[in-house]
């Protein structure tokens, strides 16, 4: 199966370009190309952006290889498209997502979505057992605000007496409504949400995007 580092030293040999001219274009060192080609680190954010460019290729061709195949038409580069692009945010920032009404590109590392979202769409990093084996540490979840909180959904929500989101499942059973943990171990499995708690959105896909 091939890596993400595979395909950046395949599409770098096809575009006839060596480390240092991707790095050129990129702004790095040399040092990280090689890096990436190795599977040993991984372009993120802008960086992974200026690589699509330079190897005229889509991001998410880059990362996951099952994308739109690269793009070679008479001989123009053509840059990425942009959108499709979604923050990776703290915690802290998700619980109170609603009046963030910008991050800037710089403050912030962003991926594309595998599966249908809308603009307002955020990252987070699983932290964390509580959701566990579900969901893994260090996982990174897609939350979207716009998508309905119905029963059996995994949801970001903020509870009112605390600063930052929490992760769980929501569960709707006879009108009233509680806060899951995925872990069967956990100290508190279900949480009742009795007026205390806001839906920041829904979880539409988990995983490692490397």
């Amino acid at each position: 199966m091939k890596t993400l580092g595979n395909r950046i030293r395949e599409r770098r040999k096809e575009k006839k370009l060596t480390q240092a001219a991707v790095a050129k274009s990129v702004g790095v060192s040399s040092a990280s190309v090689t890096q990436w080609e190795n599977d040993d680190n991984a372009p993120r954010g802008s960086n992974l952006i200026a690589l699509a460019k330079a190897l005229n290729c889509e991001p998410d061709w880059l990362l996951h290889g099952k994308s739109s195949p690269p793009l070679d038409v008479n001989n123009v580069i053509a840059g990425p498209e942009l959108q499709g692009l979604y923050p990776v945010i703290s915690w802290v920032q998700a619980g109170d997502w609603s009046s963030i009404h910008e991050i800037h590109a710089a403050d912030a590392i962003h991926y594309p979505c595998p599966v249908k979202c809308s603009n307002k769409t955020f990252l987070l990093k699983v932290q964390g057992m509580s959701m566990s084996p579900t969901f893994n540490e260090g996982e990174l979840i897609f939350v979207d605000p716009d998508v309905q909180p119905i029963n059996g959904k995994y949801i970001i929500a903020r509870l009112d007496d605390e600063n930052e989101a929490t992760f769980k499942q929501l569960i709707i059973e006879g009108g009233h409504k509680f806060l899951k943990a995925a872990n069967p171990a956990w100290p508190t499995p279900i949480q009742p949400i009795n007026g205390n708690c806001t839906i920041v959105g829904v979880v539409i896909f988990a995983g490692r995007l490397f």
